[in-house]
């Protein structure tokens, strides 16, 4: 990986992030997940081998380590 973000050419430095993505209908949320995160944009990046490593926890029927509950709104609906 480059010290550089290849979106804004700023810093980029490694840290511990939560990673979410929307899975067969769910919001997926895995904490602890190293990346490599622009210290000016916030632009994220991800060594290959943890992108493996999170589908491999995506995609497991594993039970989670915890379940949260989220609001949810609509901008559309909103005033």
């Amino acid at each position: 990986m480059s010290d550089r973000c290849n979106v804004c050419h700023g810093h980029v430095e490694q840290e511990m992030t939560t990673y979410t993505q929307w899975f067969e209908g769910r919001l997926i949320v895995v904490e602890n997940v190293p990346a490599w995160v622009c210290t000016q944009c916030g632009e994220t990046y991800y060594d290959p081998d943890v992108v493996e490593r999170l589908q491999s926890v995506i995609w497991s029927a594993e039970p989670p380590s915890r379940v949260i509950e989220t609001p949810v709104y609509d901008l559309a609906t909103s005033d």
